[in-house]
C-alpha cells in the first residue's frame, strides 16, 4: 500500500469540500478541481439583483439527525431555524404533503375525514410513515378508497412526471419517500436539526475550503486535467465525485439519470404563492414551483420563482441529478466499481450512484475519511 500525502478531489460540491477539509486539517495537501465556474456544486446559491438568495439548482433544505454532521457544518456557518413544509394542489385545494391527518380535513367532507381518521388511528401507530405502495394493501373499504385516492392524486402523476416511468418500474427506496403520514405534523422533515445557512450554501462551502492546505481550480475538467498530469497523479490519492461511468469513459455503457430544468421567473409582487414549495401532482407539465425568498426571509418588493420540469439526462445537454436505481443500473455501477484503481475513491451522488440528502453526502465523506486516515 502506497502512502499519499497529496490528494486530488474532483468536484467541489458538499462531498468533495468535506473530504478536502478533513484531509487538510490532518496536514495533507489537497487540490480541488471542478468543471463548473463556481464552487458548491448543486447546492450553489447566490443573492440576485433583487436581494433574494437563489438556489440555482433547486431548493435545498438542510436537515439531519446526525449530531456529528451538524456540529461539523456549524463550524463553517450558522443556520436559521427554518422548518420545511410542502403544499400540493389536490382537487384545486392547497394542502399539506406528505398526506397526513390534517390533509384529510382539507380535501374531504368533515364526516368522511373523521371516519377515515378514526380508522387510520386504529390501524396504524401514531406518528409513523407508511409508504404509499404498502398503504395500498388495505382490506377495509374506506381505507382502500383513501389509498386509491392518495395514489391517484398525490403519487401516480407526480412520480410519472418526475421519473418518466410508471411507479411499478421505480425502485422501492424512491417510492418510500412518498409516504402517508399518520400524524398532524405538517413539516416535510422531522429531523432534530433543520435550517438554511444564514449566508447561503456557497459561503458555507467557501468557508469549508478556506484552508492553507487546500487549492481550488475551477473551470477544470477532470479528464483533461488527468490526461495532462497522468505522471503526477500516480502519486496522488484521488477522490472522485463525478459520475463513475464517465471516469471509465463509459466502457460498459452509460448509467441512467434524471435531470431537472428550472424555468426562472421574476414577478413584481411581494409573493407569488403561499409557501416556499408548492407541488402540482396532476396539473401542468412542471412538478413544482419554488419561491426562494421564504428560506431566509428576504425582503424585496419583487419575488423570484422557479418552475421545475423533470427530463432525462442527456450527456452534454443538461446536468445529472437523480440516479435511476433500477437493478440493471445497480449492476452496471457494481461492474464499474470493480475496476477501481487502488488510489481512487468514489463518493457523492454520482460517484456512489445513490440519492443523497445533504447530510448523508457529508456523512459519507466523513465516514470515508475515517476509513482511510
Amino acid at each position: 500500500m502506497m502512502n499519499y500525502n497529496k490528494n486530488l478531489v474532483a468536484g467541489c460540491g458538499l462531498s468533495g469540500a468535506v473530504i478536502a477539509r478533513l484531509l487538510a486539517d490532518k496536514g495533507e495537501k489537497v487540490l480541488v478541481i471542478d468543471r463548473k465556474n463556481h464552487i458548491a456544486g448543486n447546492i450553489y446559491d447566490y443573492r440576485d439583483e433583487n436581494g433574494i438568495f437563489i438556489h440555482k439548482y433547486g431548493s435545498h433544505i438542510f436537515h439531519t439527525n446526525n449530531e456529528n454532521v451538524w456540529k461539523f457544518l456549524n463550524k463553517f456557518t450558522a443556520f436559521n431555524t427554518y422548518m420545511h413544509k410542502v403544499l400540493a394542489l389536490i382537487d384545486g385545494i392547497e394542502t399539506t404533503i406528505p398526506f397526513n391527518l390534517n390533509t384529510l380535513y382539507d380535501v374531504f367532507p368533515n364526516s368522511l375525514a373523521k371516519r377515515l381518521e378514526e380508522k387510520l388511528l386504529s390501524g396504524f401507530e401514531y406518528n409513523t410513515k407508511v409508504p404509499i405502495l404498502e398503504f395500498q394493501k388495505q382490506n377495509d373499504k374506506d381505507l382502500k378508497f383513501l389509498a386509491d385516492y392518495i395514489y391517484e392524486k398525490v403519487f401516480l402523476h407526480y412520480t410519472s412526471k418526475q421519473w418518466g416511468k410508471n411507479p411499478d418500474e421505480i425502485d422501492s427506496a424512491v417510492t418510500a419517500r412518498v409516504p402517508v403520514y399518520i400524524s398532524k405534523d405538517n413539516r416535510y422533515f422531522q429531523d432534530k436539526y433543520q435550517g438554511i445557512p444564514l449566508n447561503g450554501y456557497t459561503k458555507m462551502v467557501e468557508n469549508i475550503l478556506n484552508h492553507p492546505n487546500i487549492e481550488v481550480q475551477l473551470n477544470t475538467d477532470y479528464k483533461k486535467f488527468a490526461s495532462k498530469n497522468s505522471a503526477m497523479l500516480s502519486e496522488f490519492r484521488i477522490f472522485y465525485t463525478g459520475s463513475i461511468d464517465e471516469f471509465f469513459d463509459y466502457k460498459y455503457g452509460e448509467l441512467a439519470y434524471r435531470s431537472v430544468n428550472f424555468k426562472f421567473e421574476t414577478h413584481n409582487r411581494k409573493f407569488y404563492q403561499s409557501n416556499a414549495v408548492v407541488n402540482y401532482p396532476c396539473n401542468y407539465d412542471f412538478t413544482r414551483i419554488h419561491e426562494y425568498k421564504y428560506y431566509l426571509s428576504d425582503r424585496s418588493e419583487k419575488t423570484v420563482i422557479a418552475k421545475e420540469y423533470s427530463e432525462n439526462f442527456e450527456n452534454g445537454k443538461n446536468e445529472r441529478y437523480y440516479p435511476i436505481e433500477t437493478p440493471e443500473n445497480k449492476q452496471l455501477y457494481e461492474k464499474y466499481l470493480k475496476e477501481k484503481p487502488e488510489n481512487v475513491y468514489f463518493l457523492g451522488r454520482l460517484g456512489d450512484y445513490r440519492y443523497y440528502d445533504m447530510d448523508k453526502a457529508a456523512e459519507r465523506a466523513m465516514n470515508l475519511f475515517e476509513e482511510i486516515k
